[in-house]
């Protein structure tokens, strides 16, 4: 008898040998050092991501040449956002077959950071708009490989009761990571090339707890199939049919982030057009929108800690992934029908507290639908093709709906009713409660 003649999820060979290895599933609970270090991952990148994304990209431009600022800009960031979509799946099957004594994970995540902080250093002194935008995509490799990893790392070490509680505390460091960047931005002053020397600074120093006490366990060389090139690229394809749950998790987050995404997309142009905020409340509209993303991240911060731990104690996933959904939904409604500063306050605490909840709680989800324990890195990258698409997506759905088909309204109440879908295929998912 072999072991794929058992009844049941085949079990790994190693737990059988009584040792532990990089595929045994996570029963012992990690602990805050270990958890401390991922977070701190997590808010290097986002500070690398979103310091250049929000402003020191677009002075750049504007450097080069104030004129085609827009057009620059968009190239830039355009082939930056096809890098990530390819190199996060692309890199995590890398790490998933790395040997190293060190682990799986950590020569990725020590790679990426060395990558991304290289060429933010060199990003600095770019002579022309072709280096800009190659060093802004060597940016995106990198830190995209180190995200790619420090994902897989959770349910590599972390039990599922825990998941939860850590995936919120990850969501908690990725918008503290934003914040972080909006931060370095705004002290830099206008000197971009500086700006671009602290994010590498913050890149390194956020690796810096994990690389130490990563307690990644290393593939044996055993575990590791034969590399086969075809099949390898085959595996980026996850079959829907063979492993349906998965497939639903994909679709359900990829709908609330589209939805999420068309709600923050055109805000300045809403405050300015729709709320006539400076006429109204002699406010900016610029700094209507400081206000209302930095009152969304402090309540995406304190969802996503609480809706992570909630879940843990509650055993279930669905059930709060479905009532963040709704609430996201919800927050795209007040938009669309109270057009008002205090409307957009409103609908700002509300996103930020189903979109909180909804990160946290629904990144568990995904874990405990990963199809083998062997590809968890290729297979969370897949699902965050599901994050950045919308990026790409979410452009090409509002401009109709605010250009021609009712404005403001139509767009947020559109943006609803993507969310929502996203909440009722998540029914779908039999395998997790």
């Amino acid at each position: 008898m072999s072991l794929s003649d058992l009844p049941g999820p085949v079990p790994d060979p190693a737990v059988m040998r009584g040792t532990t290895t990089a595929l045994a599933e996570p029963v012992e609970r990690v602990r805050p050092l270990w958890i401390t270090g991922v977070v701190l991952v997590n808010l290097g990148i986002n500070a690398v991501f979103f310091g250049p994304l929000q402003v020191l990209l677009g002075q750049q431009a504007a450097h080069f040449d104030e004129g085609q600022k827009e057009a620059i800009l968009a190239l830039v960031t355009g082939c930056g956002a096809a890098v990530s979509m390819v190199a996060n799946p692309l890199f995590g099957a890398f790490s998933d077959r790395t040997t190293s004594r060190f682990g799986r994970r950590v020569p990725w995540v020590l790679m990426g950071a060395i990558l991304g902080a290289v060429a933010l250093v060199a990003l600095a002194g770019a002579p022309n708009v072709a280096v800009m935008t190659l060093l802004w995509c060597l940016v995106q490799a990198g830190a995209n490989a180190m995200y790619s990893a420090i994902t897989a790392a959770v349910p590599d070490r972390v039990p599922v009761p825990q998941r939860g509680t850590v995936g919120g505390l990850a969501a908690m460091g990725q918008t503290v990571g934003i914040l972080v960047g909006a931060v370095i931005a705004a002290v830099v002053a206008g000197n971009f090339a500086a700006g671009y020397w602290v994010c590498a600074a913050a890149l390194l120093a956020g690796v810096v707890v994990y690389l130490f006490k990563s307690d990644d366990q290393p593939l044996l060389s055993g575990d590791r199939p034969a590399f086969n090139l075809a099949k390898f690229l085959k595996g980026f394809w996850v079959s829907p049919k063979r492993y349906p749950d998965f497939a639903w998790a994909w679709l359900t987050r990829l709908l609330v982030s589209t939805g999420n995404h068309m709600v923050t997309l055109y805000l300045l142009f809403f405050l300015s057009d729709a709320v006539h905020l400076e006429e109204t409340e002699g406010i900016k509209p610029e700094f209507g929108v400081l206000i209302l993303t930095g009152l969304y991240a402090v309540t995406v911060i304190i969802t996503s800690v609480l809706g992570g731990r909630l879940s843990d104690r509650m055993g279930k996933r669905k059930p709060l992934v479905i009532a963040s959904s709704v609430i996201i939904a919800v927050a795209s409604l007040i938009l669309a029908f109270a057009p008002t500063w205090i409307g957009g306050l409103a609908g700002a605490m509300v996103l930020g507290i189903g979109f909180g909840a909804y990160l946290a709680v629904d990144f568990a989800l995904i874990t405990q639908v990963l199809p083998t324990a062997m590809d968890r890195g290729r297979d969370l990258g897949i699902i965050n093709i599901a994050n950045s698409l919308p990026q790409v997506v979410a452009p090409l759905i509002a401009f109709p709906f605010v250009a021609y088909w009712g404005g403001y309204v139509s767009l947020y109440v559109a943006a609803a009713v993507i969310g929502l879908l996203g909440a009722v295929f998540v029914v779908k998912i039999k395998s997790v409660d």
